[in-house]
């Protein structure tokens, strides 16, 4: 008989690394999993929560989430969104409207300011000034960085730039020193910039020629650049939003190489393709953009096989005023995602069979854990780790509403679809953060510090 009397037990289906335990009681003291109790085991807490037939899922880590390339959103409104998702933990980029966090300063500033406004747990990446900057990168390593993103394409000039080769060259080397991981946005510049020039005159006939302006060649062959200057000073590289089967295959052959590498698809990559612009307009224009029918199915094919290490949602709330030229050009990129992440491919993925219970938790707690240096506390279902978890209902369905839902974006490219599986709580750290409602407040969610090794 266990005597111990825990703070919080949850009863339920525990997904855990290698195994689903059925009727598991999930008892939990201080924030962090205690044990994990088999069938019938006797337990005594202050408070239980029988969830019956649901399973209980580690909370996902979301590893791609811009908070604040829109000012409308913030920590406030990106972890409200991510606790009613499910998501326990963000990663969040280095790219802020008001500039990029380059600095230890701007970093810490950043971390003091997400522990007061966050419902969930926040991990921070960093990145690198334009020119020079490098002193900033063991700094930034040793205040928590989970990592460093960069960028192969020029956003924007001031926010979002691009670091040529030369600086990515000599950035890895450094980065390698610290044990960090970099991730990159892989599209080559010039390539977009005379496709986009070509195609320009087509945007306000037909959106799709925003995709037809980030051709396929232009992601895979920044990929191999990216992956070759891994390949040569030993950096752990990570491969954001990627979108089409080639760069997974890339990342399969750089690996047997010895190459660090891991690579993300997004949500969106497998559930739109490029003819969903024909009537999502601006909503879908994302970079890199959507690919075709046949790219969105070899994609879950290649999930299947394990070739994909994380699925992400690149969160980036813009408000509809970004979103409603009828110039395809003129408009912001990005989607809101943090909100439909888990649920989406929970209905697409594992409720069509396309993927198991244990594949969705690899894709969206273990491995993001596991590449940003959180895995001592996060990612899964184990004794010792964060009580960072989520009650799913699989009987349940729902159309998705894009106006129930907690960005400051207001939309969703979701809206309307019927979704499969329903969150039913999310808890960060033993705390109930919500119940069918938000419950947490800002202020409840830490700064996560990486530990590399």
């Amino acid at each position: 008989m266990k005597q111990d009397m825990y703070d919080l037990v949850v009863k339920g289906n525990a997904v855990l690394p290698d195994e689903i335990v059925y009727g598991a009681a999930i008892a939990i003291s201080d924030g962090k999993i205690k044990e994990i109790l088999r069938e019938n085991e006797p337990v005594s807490a202050a408070k239980t929560i029988d969830a019956g037939d649901c399973y209980i899922l580690p909370g996902a880590i979301d590893a791609h989430v811009h908070c604040y390339s829109s000012l409308e959103e913030g920590f406030a409104t990106a972890s409200r969104s991510a606790a009613a998702g499910g998501v326990t933990t963000i990663i969040e980029m280095p790219y802020d409207a008001t500039g990029m966090i380059c600095t230890e300063e701007l970093f810490l500033e950043k971390a003091e300011k997400l522990k007061r406004e966050s419902i969930v747990d926040v991990a921070l990446l960093a990145t690198i000034f334009k020119e020079g900057g490098l002193d900033e990168i063991p700094k930034l390593a040793r205040a928590g960085a989970c990592g460093f993103k960069v960028s192969m394409f020029n956003t924007d000039s001031f926010r979002f730039p691009r670091i040529d080769d030369g600086q990515l060259l000599e950035a890895f080397a450094t980065i390698a020193e610290t044990g960090c991981p970099v991730g990159v946005h892989a599209e080559i510049d010039e390539i977009v910039r005379r496709y986009i020039t070509k195609f320009e005159s087509q945007g306000l006939q037909d959106p799709r020629a925003h995709c037809w302006s980030r051709p396929k060649a232009a992601e895979s062959t920044a990929a191999v650049t990216a992956m070759e200057l891994a390949y040569y000073t030993g950096v752990k590289l990570h491969l954001y939003h990627s979108t089409f089967p080639r760069v997974f295959e890339l990342v399969q052959y750089y690996r047997s190489q010895g190459t660090k590498v891991t690579a993300e698809t997004c949500a969106h990559y497998l559930t739109l393709s490029e003819d969903d612009m024909l009537t999502l307009g601006a909503k879908a224009k994302i970079n890199p953009p959507l690919r075709s029918k046949q790219d969105v199915e070899a994609l879950w094919q290649l999930i299947a096989k394990g070739h994909v290490d994380m699925i992400t949602s690149d969160h980036a709330p813009w408000t509809m005023e970004r979103k409603g030229n009828p110039d395809i050009f003129q408009n912001a990129s990005g989607a809101p995602g943090v909100e439909t992440l888990l649920p989406l491919m929970y209905s697409e993925g594992v409720a069509k069979g396309r993927i198991t219970l244990l594949e969705l938790v690899r894709l969206l707690s273990q491995t993001p854990a596991a590449t940003f240096g959180l895995d001592d506390c996060k990612g899964a279902i184990s004794a010792g780790k964060d009580a960072d978890l989520v009650v799913l209902d699989p009987r349940q369905s729902y159309v998705l509403d894009e106006s129930t839902l907690h960005s400051s974006a207001g939309w969703s490219p979701y809206h309307g679809r019927l979704l499969h599986g329903k969150i039913v709580y999310t808890f960060v750290r033993g705390k109930m953060v919500y119940d069918g409602q938000v419950t947490g407040q800002p202020g409840d969610g830490r700064f996560v510090r990486a530990k590399h090794h």
